[in-house]
C-alpha cells in the first residue's frame, strides 16, 4: 500500500514530490557531508603522509647503519707480494697497521700413521676384535739412526684425550667412523694400498699434537703406538711445527694457518722460503669518506621527501601544493629533532670531534646538507683516529677487569657515564686435593691399577677415568689429568671441563671448572684404591669464609683483645647443607679466640634441629694462617654442597657472607648506578628499568678489588641519529601512535556518517510522511469540488441549459 502511495506521490498536486524529498533531504544532509567527507580526506592524506615519512626515515637509517658500524672505522688494505711461500687469507677490521718482513723457515706437518699390521682384504668385514683403543695428544722424543723410533712422549694436557669403543662387528670403516666422529681433530680414513686395505690416522698438524695409542685388550695390538708398541703400525710422517721469521723475531706455530702473529691478518704458509718478503697494512680511509658522502646524500633526497610532506612545494604550474602532514604537530616535530641533531654535539662525547661540523658537515638555509671539502679532508688525513667514536658506539671503564658488550637491546641503551661497583667478584667451582703422598723422586707407575676415580663436573658425571701411565714429574700427571678429564665422553657431551693446576707450596691439585657462577660444581663421586695417594679423595662440599675482620681481633694471636660479645642478636646466619636450610643458627656467647668462636659454631650447627632432622651436618674449622673458619660437609659426592643462605648484621665481622665460594662458585653480583644489578656466572647484567639495560658486563676475578668505578656508552652520532628514528618507527614509536589515533579519528567519523544517514532516512520519511497528507487533502478538496459543482448543476435556476 506504502509503495503505491509514494509512486503515485504528486498525482493530485502535479509536483514531482519524490525528486522534492530527496532534494530537500540532499540540501539539509549536505552540509554535515561535506565536513565528514573533507575530514575524511584529510586524515587519510595524513595517513599516506604518515607512512610516506616513516619509509624515507627508514631509507635515511640504511645510510647511517654503514657509519654506525665500527668496523668502518677499522677497515684495513694490504698489497702481498706474489709468493708461493705465503697466501694471504683474511684481513680483519682493526688488523694492526705497520710494515712487516716476513720469511717462512719450515711448515707444519701432522704425524700420519699407517696401521699396517692390521690389513683386510675386504674394508668392511668385522674384525672380531674388541675392547678400548685410547688416543693420547702430545710431542714424541726419537732416537735412532733414522730418528724414527719413538722413546718418550710428553701429554699435551690442553688437547682432550680419546676413548674409542670397539666391538668384534665392527670393520675398518666403522672405527675410522668412531674416530672421525669424535670430531677431535684426527682424520681416520681407509686406503687401499698393494691390494689390502689399512686404516689410516693423521692428527691435528704439529708437533705437540702427535698421537699415542694404546689398547686394554691383546686383539688391539695391531693398532697400538706407543714407546712399547709401535712396530705394527707405520709412522709415514711426524709431526713438526711451522717456524718463521718476522721482523726478524722467530716464531713457531702448530699449524700452517697463522692468526695470531700479525693481529687481524691471518695467512697460510706454503713452502719455506729462502728469502723475506716485505708488505704493509695500512688504514683503509676511503670508504669512511664515501660512507659519509652516501649518508649527505641520503639525507638530502629525505629533506626533500619531508618538505613535500610537512611544508609547501611548487607543482609543474607553479602552484602552491600544501603537504599532506602540513598542519601536524608532531611530524614537524619529529623533523625539527632530526635537524637540531645535526647541528648539536653529539651526547656522550665532551670535547674534540664531537659534532659533524667537524668534518665538514653543514647545514644550508633550504635545510639539506652540504660538505666543506677542506675540513673533510683534513679530519680524513689527520684526525682519523677521532671519526670512529663520532660517528660509532663506544665504551670505556676505568676498571681493568671489566668488559663492556652490547647486548640485543644495546640500541635502547643512552649514551653517558655511569658509576658501579663490584660487591661480589665471580668464581668458579673447584675441588681442592690434598697433599700427594707420592714425591716423584720415582716415577710413578700407575700400571697395576687403582688409580681411577670418577668426577662430577658442573653438574655432569663422568665416566670411570684411570690411570694407566707412567709419569717422571708432576707436569705429566697434571697434563695426563687433564686431558683424560676433558676428554670424557660425558663431559664432552655436557661441555663441561676443568683446568688441573698445581699448588707446588700444597703439593696438591686443584680441579677448576671452566665454567662461572652458581652453576659451577666440581667433586670426585667415586675414588680408587689408589687415587689417594695424588691427593684426590671423595669430595667434601666446603665454604670457606673471609678474613675475620673484627676490630678487636688480633690476628697474630688469633684472640680478641676485648672478649667478643655476641649478645646482641647480630651474629646469626642459616646455613644450607646437602640441599637442607637450617633454622637460624645464633650465637650469644663471649669468645674469647678465634678457637672459641669456632666451638660456638659448631655446637651451634651440631644442635639445629632442621640439619639433625635430615641427618645432615658441617665440621667447622679455623686457618690461622688465613683467619678464615671453614664449613665442611659431612656428606661426599655430587649431592654435597654447602652455602649460607640468610646473614645477620654483625656475622660478616667473622668472615661470614650469603654468597661464599668454595666446591661451587657464585655469581658476581655488583650495582650499576646505585641499583643491584643481575649476576649470571661472570657477567652483570643491570636492572631492567636501567638507563643503560642492553649493555651487559663481563667481570674477571679481580674486579671487586678495584672498588667503586666509572664506564661510559657513547653511541656517536650515528648511533644517536639511529636510536632516534628508531623511535618514530618502532612498533610502538611515535609515528605508530600518530597512525593510530588517525585511525580511530576515522573511526569516529564511521560512525557519524552512520548517524548522519540515519538520521537523513528519518527526515525523508517524515517529510515522505507530510507530502502524503498534503496529496489526501489535496485529493479530499478535489473530490469535494467535484461533488460541489455537480450539485450547483442540479440547482434549481443554476443547471446549465
Amino acid at each position: 500500500m506504502a509503495s503505491n502511495i509514494v509512486n503515485t506521490l504528486g498525482i493530485g498536486s502535479g509536483i514531482d514530490i519524490s525528486s522534492l524529498v530527496s532534494k530537500l533531504v540532499e540540501a539539509e544532509k549536505a552540509p554535515q557531508q561535506q565536513r565528514i567527507d573533507t575530514r575524511t580526506e584529510s586524515l587519510k592524506a595524513q595517513i599516506s603522509g604518515y607512512g610516506k615519512l616513516a619509509s624515507a626515515l627508514d631509507t635515511l637509517k640504511t645510510s647511517i647503519d654503514t657509519l654506525s658500524d665500527n668496523d668502518l672505522f677499522n677497515a684495513r688494505t694490504v698489497a702481498v707480494p706474489s709468493s708461493d711461500s705465503i697466501t694471504a687469507e683474511t684481513l680483519s677490521p682493526g688488523a694492526q697497521t705497520g710494515t712487516y718482513s716476513l720469511k717462512v723457515l719450515q711448515v707444519a706437518t701432522a704425524q700420519s700413521l699407517a696401521m699396517t699390521a692390521a690389513t683386510q682384504s675386504d674394508r668392511g668385514a668385522a674384525l672380531g676384535k674388541s675392547g678400548t683403543m685410547s688416543i693420547r695428544f702430545g710431542d714424541w722424543g726419537y732416537t735412532g739412526a733414522d730418528n724414527d723410533i719413538p722413546t718418550t712422549f710428553s701429554v699435551n694436557g690442553d688437547r682432550a684425550a680419546l676413548s674409542i669403543a670397539i666391538e668384534e662387528t665392527d670393520s675398518l670403516d666403522t672405527i675410522a667412523e668412531k674416530i672421525n666422529s669424535q670430531d677431535a681433530g684426527v682424520q681416520a680414513s681407509v686406503l687401499k694400498v698393494d691390494g689390502k686395505f689399512q686404516l689410516m690416522l693423521t692428527a691435528p698438524s704439529g708437533a705437540s699434537n702427535a698421537m699415542e695409542i694404546t689398547v686394554d685388550d691383546p686383539s688391539l695390538d695391531a693398532f697400538e703406538f706407543n714407546a712399547t708398541n709401535y712396530s705394527n703400525a707405520t709412522e709415514t710422517q711426524q709431526g713438526q711445527d711451522a717456524r718463521l721469521e718476522l721482523n726478524g723475531l722467530a716464531v713457531s706455530r702448530e699449524s700452517n694457518k697463522i692468526d695470531d702473529v700479525i693481529q687481524g691478518f691471518t695467512f697460510n704458509l706454503d713452502k719455506p722460503s729462502t728469502e723475506s718478503m716485505t708488505f704493509s697494512i695500512s688504514a683503509d680511509k676511503s670508504a669512511v669518506e664515501g660512507a659519509i658522502r652516501d649518508f649527505v646524500d641520503a639525507y638530502n633526497t629525505f629533506q626533500e621527501t619531508v618538505q613535500g610532506l610537512v611544508g609547501y612545494t611548487r607543482d609543474e604550474d607553479e602552484n602552491l601544493v600544501r603537504g599532506d602532514l602540513a598542519g601536524d604537530s608532531s611530524a614537524r616535530m619529529m623533523v625539527t629533532r632530526l635537524r637540531e641533531m645535526l647541528g648539536g654535539a653529539v651526547p656522550g662525547l665532551e670535547s674534540g670531534f664531537n659534532s659533524v661540523a667537524n668534518v665538514g658537515i653543514r647545514t644550508e638555509l633550504d635545510g639539506t646538507l652540504s660538505i666543506k671539502e677542506a675540513d673533510l679532508s683534513g679530519a680524513i688525513s689527520n684526525n682519523f683516529a677521532l671519526l670512529e667514536s663520532l660517528f660509532s658506539t663506544t665504551t670505556s671503564t676505568t676498571n681493568t677487569a671489566i668488559t663492556i658488550n652490547q647486548g640485543s637491546f644495546a640500541s635502547k641503551a643512552n649514551s653517558g657515564v655511569y658509576t658501579a661497583e663490584i660487591t661480589r667478584d665471580p668464581t668458579r667451582g673447584q675441588a681442592l686435593g690434598g697433599a700427594m703422598t707420592h714425591d716423584f723422586s720415582s716415577v710413578l707407575d700407575t700400571s697395576g691399577g687403582g688409580y681411577s676415580f670418577k668426577i662430577s663436573v658442573d653438574g655432569a658425571e663422568s665416566n670411570l677415568i684411570e690411570l694407566t701411565g707412567q709419569y717422571a714429574s708432576v707436569e705429566e700427571l697434571r697434563a695426563d689429568l687433564q686431558s683424560r678429564i676433558n676428554g670424557d665422553s660425558r663431559l664432552k657431551a655436557s661441555f663441561a671441563a676443568v683446568d688441573v693446576v698445581y699448588d707446588s707450596d700444597a703439593n696438591a691439585f686443584n680441579f677448576v671448572s671452566r665454567e662461572y657462577g652458581s652453576i659451577s660444581k666440581v667433586g670426585f663421586s667415586a675414588v680408587g684404591a689408589n687415587i689417594g695417594t695424588l691427593g684426590i679423595a671423595l669430595t667434601h662440599a666446603e665454604v670457606k669464609g673471609n678474613a675475620v675482620s673484627h676490630a678487636n681481633f688480633d690476628a697474630a694471636t688469633d684472640a680478641f683483645t676485648t672478649n667478643l660479645n655476641a649478645s646482641g642478636g647480630g651474629y646469626s646466619f642459616k646455613i644450607s647443607v646437602d640441599g637442607v636450610e637450617s633454622n637460624l643458627v645464633q650465637l650469644s656467647g663471649s669468645y674469647a679466640t678465634a678457637d672459641d668462636v669456632r666451638a660456638g659454631l659448631q655446637a651451634a650447627l651440631d644442635a639445629d634441629a632442621a640439619l639433625g632432622d635430615a641427618g645432615v651436618g658441617v665440621d667447622v674449622s679455623y686457618d690461622s694462617v688465613t683467619d678464615r673458619f671453614s664449613f665442611v660437609s659431612r656428606s661426599t659426592g655430587s649431592d654435597s654442597a654447602v652455602d649460607f643462605t640468610e646473614i645477620g648484621a654483625d656475622i660478616g665481622k667473622l668472615g661470614i657472607e650469603d654468597a661464599l665460594s668454595g666446591t661451587t662458585g657464585v655469581d658476581v653480583a655488583g650495582t650499576i648506578d646505585g641499583v643491584e644489578g643481575f649476576g649470571a656466572g661472570n657477567v652483570l647484567l643491570p636492572d631492567l628499568e636501567s638507563k643503560v639495560y642492553g649493555l651487559n658486563l663481563t667481570v674477571k676475578e679481580g674486579a671487586k678489588a678495584q672498588g667503586a668505578f666509572e664506564f661510559k656508552l657513547a653511541r656517536g652520532f650515528a648511533g644517536e641519529l639511529s636510536k632516534l628514528i628508531d623511535e618514530f618507527t618502532e612498533s610502538s614509536g611515535l609515528i605508530d601512535m600518530r597512525e593510530k589515533n588517525i585511525e580511530s579519528r576515522l573511526k569516529d567519523l564511521g560512525e557519524d556518517q552512520k548517524k548522519l544517514d540515519s538520521r537523513m532516512e528519518k527526515v525523508s520519511a517524515r517529510l515522505t510522511a507530510q507530502f502524503i497528507s498534503m496529496e489526501t487533502i489535496l485529493d479530499s478538496l478535489s473530490s469535494t469540488g467535484s461533488q460541489l459543482e455537480g450539485l450547483v448543476n442540479r440547482l434549481p435556476f443554476t443547471a446549465s441549459k
